[in-house]
């Protein structure tokens, strides 16, 4: 067996030629990646669907988010398709300097200096929407929101970005995250 390494383009002889092998295997490789059915490379080894990332608790739902009135909180804010926010932009943004409490038979979060989660949930997707307004064609944007953690006046500034994009079945749904995650 030759244990010299075939390559295409010869780097010792400083040639460029290709060897007629390699012209084969190119040949040979292209016809078979545009005369195949789309699933050339197979089926997919694994999926991680939006879903999961929910169920996982990776990603925050936000469609079903409800104001102390009943309201849905994001067709208040104008919104129209499915919301989430991943669970460290949420920790930032909402659950900042607050503690969850026992209450009844689940838990309720207490944030200082009189804010709720409603108020919060309501910040976050306000800019958004102020954001998507000012957007021009695009599937993500950039905003930030103010976030009084320590519920005495001063606030932080936090970097989020979103995207617009294809859920589970296809249809248009959005991802709120920090800036660098994706």
């Amino acid at each position: 067996m030759d244990s010299r390494r075939s390559w295409p383009l010869n780097p010792m002889s400083g040639s460029h030629k290709m060897s007629d092998r390699a012209a084969l295997d190119m040949s040979t490789s292209f016809h078979l990646m545009h005369n195949q059915p789309d699933n050339f490379w197979g089926d997919p080894i694994f999926r991680y669907s939006r879903a999961q990332a929910i169920a996982d608790g990776l990603l925050v739902d936000l469609t079903t988010a409800t104001d102390d009135k009943g309201q849905l909180i994001c067709q208040e804010a104008g919104f129209k398709v499915p919301v989430a926010i991943t669970s460290t932009a949420w920790a930032q943004t909402i659950e900042a300097g607050g503690s969850w409490k026992p209450d009844g038979e689940g838990e309720v979060l207490e944030l200082k200096g009189g804010q709720s989660i409603t108020g919060r949930l309501w910040d976050v997707l306000w800019m958004l929407r102020v954001a998507s307004g000012i957007a021009a064609n695009s599937d993500r944007l950039h905003f930030q929101v103010l976030v009084d953690v320590q519920g005495d006046g001063r606030r932080e500034t936090i970097s989020l970005w979103a995207l617009c994009g294809p859920g589970d079945d296809a249809q248009p749904v959005i991802t709120i995250m920090l800036e660098g995650e994706d």
